[in-house]
This record gives structure tokens, C-alpha cells and sequence, in this order.
């Protein structure tokens, strides 16, 4: 089953950075990196989103950090947690540290979207937990948590676990204060370092700043914190509910059924070919946001 860890794990050996062995090298010791890059694109572009209408633009690759960015409740965690279960379902390994929601309601919310369904069997949640096993760990803590210590389970999971896709939520949750741009460079600068040096990739939630209204998405401009953020890291995502819709809906009851319920804006992909807007669909009932208008949820592979 999906395995939850906290402090009874000795971190001690990973607190401390090590420096990453480095060397000059000749352009042919890379030859063969590069064939496999031409010849085996999917694999070297790294893994997919859920979504089928992403795979020519955005992939999601080792050595990178993305921020997954957004106003409070437009569904960045909820859809992050949809992103998990596309890659367990290509068996890449996910550790989720989720500092503002215990580990069961983390789960039950991905069973949920795994299932397809608001109130799945027993058998099948239990099918859940047995399933994910070694493809899903939990780090049991709430609050704010020192962000030498985030370093330090960052490093565990990738030595220890053979993790591959690690989610930190929320930066705000990681020690340091809101005006400490020194540091919050610094911590950026180490979890960019920490993905590298151990071919893992690093998803970061973080909020936007507050703006007139929710009606017009944020970008990677209105990340808050220090501007040296974005510019560190190598993807910015964010993700954005459509506010206008919901409220035309709520009001009249009638609604354009082509205009989106949210996107997943992609505003920077230093290592891919595209930026630019998902349009997305929202499922209440599975809590899956799907591709397109006319889609129906369905259950995921884990």
C-alpha cells in the first residue's frame, strides 16, 4: 500500500548537501544521449500529463523543478494530485509532502479520481492502496516545516525510495518568511540543485499574489515571493478556474458548454518547444479535470 513516513525517519545523513561530482568531458562521452533524444523522443522527453491533447507540448523530465502555481482553491493541488496518478500509471514513483492536509484525505482524494466515482467500493479502495505500492509514499507532516529538513526528505526519497517525482505543497509551508527573498532564492536554488544532481523532478506548489479579482488568470509574473523564483526553476504552471462560468452558471443556469471550467497555463518550459493554454473540463463527481467537453470520466491506470 501507499507508505506514509514522518519524523521517525533519521534524516540525518541528508541534511547536509553534498557537492555533486562534476567533470569536463568531451562531446562524444554524450553521443549516445543524443541519438536516444532523436531517436526514442517519448523517452527522452520524459513523462506525460494526463491529458493526450498535451503529450506533443509539455512532458515532465528528470533534473527539472516546476512551480504549480494559482489562487487559493482554483484546484492546483486537486489537479497536481490527477498528474501523480498519470505518472504511477507509467511507473514513475511519487512522493507527495503535503503540509496542509493529512495523508488520508490526500489518498482519498486520489482514490476518488482513480475510481472515476465520489464513493468508490471497498474493494476497490483497498485495490487503491495494495496497487500503489512502491509507486506512492507519504510524508506525514502538517504546519510549516523547516526547509532544511524538506532538503533533507528530498534526498532520502530519491537515495532510499528510488523516487522520481517528488511534490512539495506549498512553499509557504517550508520555513521561510514571505519577505525573505534571499532565502527563498537560496531553498530554490538547492531544490533546483537536489533534482539534478539525482535526475528527479521537484513540483512546488505556490500562490499568486492577490489581484483585482479571480476572473483573469494569473502568470508567472504573479507568483508571490521573490521574482528570482521563476527565473530559477525550470517550468511554471498554473492552474486557473474559470470564476465567469461559474458564476453565469450559479446566475442564469445557462452556460457556453465550449467555454473551458479552467486551464493549466503553461508560461515557461525552459527544456520543451511550448507555452501557452489547456483548456480543461471539470468532473465534480470523480474530481477528474478531463480534456475535453464531451469527455466522461474515466478510471485511471495506477
Amino acid at each position: 500500500m501507499a507508505v506514509v513516513f514522518g519524523e521517525n525517519i533519521d534524516f540525518s545523513e541528508y541534511l547536509q548537501e553534498t557537492d555533486a561530482a562534476h567533470s569536463v568531458r568531451k562531446p562524444s562521452s554524450y553521443v549516445e544521449d543524443v541519438i536516444a533524444y532523436f531517436q526514442q523522443p517519448d523517452e527522452a522527453k520524459g513523462a506525460k500529463l494526463p491529458w493526450e491533447k498535451t503529450n506533443g507540448e509539455v512532458r515532465i523530465r528528470g533534473g527539472e523543478v516546476s512551480l504549480w502555481n494559482g489562487i487559493n482553491g482554483h484546484g492546483k493541488s486537486l489537479a497536481l494530485g490527477q498528474v501523480c496518478m498519470a505518472l504511477m500509471g507509467q511507473n514513475q514513483p511519487v512522493c507527495i509532502a503535503s503540509f496542509e492536509m493529512k495523508p488520508a484525505k490526500t489518498l482519498q482524494r486520489m482514490c476518488r479520481q482513480a475510481a472515476a466515482h465520489d464513493l468508490p467500493d471497498v474493494e476497490f479502495i483497498r485495490s487503491f492502496h495494495t496497487n500503489t505500492d512502491n509507486k506512492l509514499w507519504l510524508y506525514d507532516q502538517q504546519g510549516t516545516v523547516r526547509s532544511d529538513k524538506i532538503l533533507a526528505m528530498v534526498r532520502y526519497c530519491a537515495d532510499r525510495l528510488s523516487v522520481k517525482h517528488i511534490v512539495i505543497d506549498s512553499l509557504m509551508k517550508c520555513g521561510i518568511r514571505e519577505d525573505d527573498y534571499n532565502t527563498q532564492k537560496g531553498f530554490i536554488d538547492q531544490l533546483t540543485a537536489c533534482a539534478r544532481d539525482h535526475n528527479i523532478h521537484i513540483h512546488l506548489v505556490t500562490h499568486a499574489r492577490k489581484g483585482e479579482n479571480e476572473m483573469a488568470p494569473p502568470n508567472k509574473m504573479d507568483v508571490k515571493g521573490s521574482g528570482s523564483i521563476t527565473d530559477q526553476v525550470d517550468n511554471v504552471f498554473t492552474v486557473w478556474r474559470n470564476k465567469g462560468k461559474e458564476r453565469s452558471i450559479q446566475e442564469n443556469g445557462a452556460h457556453n458548454v465550449s467555454d473551458p471550467d479552467a486551464l493549466l497555463i503553461c508560461d515557461k518550459q525552459r527544456n520543451g518547444e511550448w507555452e501557452g493554454k489547456i483548456a480543461l473540463w471539470f468532473d465534480p463527481r470523480s474530481q477528474q479535470f478531463l480534456g475535453n467537453s464531451y469527455s466522461s470520466a474515466q478510471r485511471l491506470r495506477f
